[in-house]
């Protein structure tokens, strides 16, 4: 184990946990929690050092940390003990290898346990992460070497060789396959003709497993990078430090209700944000062990056996895989989870109305960004709003500003009450967008982190989604939210997902616009379009009525969320034109306006 016994570790650790305990403790009162609730804030703090490694050498050492299970069904264990040992080897191997604390690693890799030994180990170096999805290809790794100054670049033998088309000076770590070990590590030429220095990481594994870290890990020093998923415009590059995400997710913790002893499982693939929410930081602030299923398709019987099989008490999902699940039989689940909770987009009521009725369980809404923590979300204990994002979480002080005059309202921007930098600034936000400072002093202007979404906050202080304020549009001079409308399509048993955009209109300027993707089982028709146009008409006031619907492939990140500003640009580009060979003209004809249209 490490050498970390030393008054100022135990200290934060002592810190961090009774902060934690305090929140677990209040799960059930929101109210008190958000009053009593204070960060810790630490002038030193490394998560793998002070706190991982404190898990490892105390009685739940021998607890699973991190379970991976394989659609071939092997299963591989390791528990905290094992997993501060191996990393402490990586750790030992990479600064064998010149790694140094700030170096810039690229982590392109799946639910393979080298990933979590790699985190781990390159939070005690005090290296800088940048988690990078295996998606990516070479145009995409270019703009992360640049922006992200990366250093070294870790991968599996098919993307390693993505970086031959990479620009830049690169130590490249070759990670084989689960069943392949011994695999030689492929030769890779820089786009000059030139070799790249090619590691191998099993030979980490011959490292010492007692690793002796240098100077105190500053608080505030840079810990990951991460791009965003780039739904309007370039991807940012979000900055955290070796607090803000590791100690930050307090927040998401009493989010979710996750305590002591729990096994989670969080579907997100790694690269992205949620990744290390849920499948990193948060399960091990609770001490609860890591689960992991990969699948090489969803199949949502199987997830269920797996989750039975292995007790799954807390359950995270986004929003799409909610909605595949409840096309399946929810009954087959056995033992469900303790406690469901969706993020990345807002769930639909259906959704979460099915699951009620099939597990005894609520899915609850949290609102949280790459730039922050949870922010706002629906807590255990408390009632939930169908269809609400919840109330502002302890640790966060949650204002709406009108965007047109900037005063206080109940309809506005989500805004944090944040300097820049201060005692009152939430540790559950971000640093910076690194090497963009006009960015940044964007967002945290006059006070406040500008969020960009907007919200609308009811009189018991609850607030629910309306959407981002670039996707919000005006119909007949009525603010439409895509969100609201989008809720209601997906209630017809058609329609698996849609988006709802602004469409070019001579009377009106613009109206609202469904495009649409169908469930199993449904084909396209008029009949079809006319029975969710019909279906909307009755549930929709006049003004928020969608005129055309079209049948498409949505256009999404890599992350999985949809990108409208696609679909505004295709409306754009039509220029008013109608027609597509998805199209029909549907019988329908609401009252008091014109007659909806496929387009």
């Amino acid at each position: 184990m490490s050498s970390t016994d030393t008054p100022t570790r135990r200290d934060a650790a002592a810190e961090l946990r009774e902060a934690r305990d305090r929140l677990v403790a209040l799960q059930q009162d929101h109210s008190r929690a958000r009053e009593e609730f204070r960060w810790p804030r630490f002038q030193h703090f490394n998560f793998g050092l002070d706190w991982f490694d404190g898990i490892a050498a105390g009685e739940r050492a021998h607890q699973e940390a991190l379970v991976i299970a394989e659609d071939d069904g092997t299963v591989l264990r390791r528990t905290f003990a094992q997993l501060s040992a191996d990393s402490n080897r990586v750790a030992n191997w990479l600064s064998a290898q010149g790694m140094a604390r700030g170096d810039r690693m690229i982590l392109m890799l799946g639910n393979q346990v080298e990933l979590w030994e790699l985190m781990l180990a390159g939070i005690k170096l005090g290296a800088v992460l940048i988690p990078t999805t295996t998606q990516m290809g070479p145009v995409d790794l270019q703009d992360r070497v640049r922006r992200g100054e990366a250093r070294w670049a870790v991968a599996g033998p098919a993307d390693l060789e993505k970086f031959g088309d990479v620009e830049g000076e690169l130590t490249l770590i070759h990670v084989p396959g689960a069943h392949t070990p011994d695999e030689p590590a492929p030769q890779i030429d820089a786009p000059s003709g030139a070799p790249r220095t090619v590691l191998h990481y099993e030979a980490a594994r011959k490292a010492a497993a007692t690793f002796t870290p240098g100077e105190p890990t500053s608080a505030d020093d840079t810990l990951l990078l991460y791009f965003t998923s780039g739904t309007t415009s370039l991807p940012k590059l979000v900055e955290h430090t070796h607090t803000s995400y590791p100690v930050g997710h307090l927040s998401t913790l009493y989010w979710i209700g996750m305590q002591p002893g729990d096994v989670h499982l969080n579907v997100a693939g790694p690269g992205w944000a949620k990744h290390a929410w849920s499948n990193f930081f948060t399960p091990w602030i609770a001490e609860a062990t890591i689960f992991i299923y990969n699948y090489a398709r969803f199949d949502a019987a199987e997830l269920m056996t797996q989750m039975d099989a292995h007790g799954v008490s807390s359950f995270c999902a986004p929003p799409t895989v909610w909605r595949m699940l409840i096309q399946a039989d929810l009954t087959q689940l056995r033992r469900p989870p303790r406690v469901t909770v969706s993020a990345g987009e807002p769930l639909n009521a259906e959704v979460i109305d099915q699951v009620e009725r099939a597990w005894g369980c609520t899915i609850r809404d949290g609102f949280g960004q790459t730039e922050t923590t949870l922010q706002v979300a629906n807590t255990p204990g408390q009632p939930l709003v169908r269809g609400s994002m919840g109330r502002p979480l302890p640790g966060f002080d949650v204002v709406l500003i009108d965007p047109h005059t900037g005063e206080e309202a109940q309809e506005g921007e989500l805004c944090l009450r944040a300097e820049q930098s201060g005692p009152a600034r939430p540790v559950g936000l971000m640093k910076s967008y690194a090497g963009d400072p006009e960015r940044t002093a964007e967002v945290f202007r006059n006070g406040l982190y500008h969020t960009g979404d907007v919200v609308r906050r009811d009189e018991d202080g609850v607030l629910t989604y309306v959407g981002r304020s670039d996707d919000v549009f005006k119909s007949s001079d009525y603010r439409i939210s895509p969100f609201e409308l989008e809720s209601v399509l997906v209630e017809h048993p058609a329609v698996a997902e849609a988006a709802v955009v602004p469409a070019a209109d001579e009377l009106r300027l613009a109206v609202p616009k469904a495009y649409v993707v169908l469930a199993a089982g449904w084909e396209w028709s008029a009949e079809t379009a006319t029975s969710i146009l019909t279906s909307c008409r009755e549930k929709l006031p006049p003004f928020k009525r969608i005129r055309r619907i079209e049948r498409i492939e949505l256009p999404k990140t890599i992350s999985g969320k949809i990108r409208r500003v696609e679909l505004r640009a295709l409306e754009e580009s039509r220029g008013g034109e109608r027609g597509s060979k998805n199209s029909a003209t549907p019988s329908c004809q609401p009252s008091g306006g014109d007659a909806p249209r496929m387009s």
